[in-house]
């Protein structure tokens, strides 16, 4: 059975963070028995919980595009995207998209999984700012950054709401920057 841990802030300082960390659920025993579950549903549903967040997700960091990871990082990154007047682009599951730029396949928790980059969205050069909700194993933010650095892009930063720290998820993401506003 998976430990119930309580959700930190990574910046102790940001009250609005801390506030939003309080409206998210812990589901025991989904989505298979021993995982805790945390669901954000109730902190996107927050508006000041969301606004924290996206805030905070963009801060400090120079970007010129966001990718959003299928599929709570399409909502996160659409208004990271938004507020910081960038635009906004979806790494999709297989069969999702009309044309395919490129994929990679990378491993899960529970199996396989793959990403796809839709085809004429990402430039060489630009400097991209990935969002996904939770940062667990590291295999999906892993997958996202190669994507973006197969298409001759630069990975600003891999920015996550939530860290799950005892899965060691950061060490598989050598050589990137990676932002966690919250950990559990």
């Amino acid at each position: 059975m998976t430990e119930q841990t309580a959700v930190e802030v990574t910046d102790a300082s940001d009250l609005a963070l801390r506030r939003a960390a309080e409206l998210i659920r812990e589901v025991p025993d989904f989505p298979e028995p021993g995982v805790l579950f945390r669901d954000i549903s109730p902190m996107l549903a927050d508006g000041a919980g969301l606004r924290a967040v996206v805030e905070a997700l963009g801060r400090d960091c120079e970007f010129d595009v966001v990718a959003g990871v299928e599929a709570r990082g399409f909502l996160v990154g659409a208004a990271v995207a938004q507020s910081y007047g960038t635009g906004v682009i979806g790494l999709r599951k297989p069969g999702k998209l009309p044309v395919v730029a490129d994929r990679v396949s990378y491993t899960l928790e529970y199996g396989q999984a793959t990403l796809e980059l839709p085809a004429d969205t990402l430039r060489a050069g630009q400097r991209v700012l990935i969002v996904d909700d939770v940062l667990a194993t590291g295999g999906t933010l892993g997958a996202a950054c190669r994507l973006v650095r197969q298409a001759g892009a630069e990975v600003a930063a891999a920015a996550v709401v939530l860290e799950l720290t005892a899965l060691e998820g950061r060490d598989k993401i050598m050589g990137e920057e990676v932002r966690a506003l919250l950990q559990a």
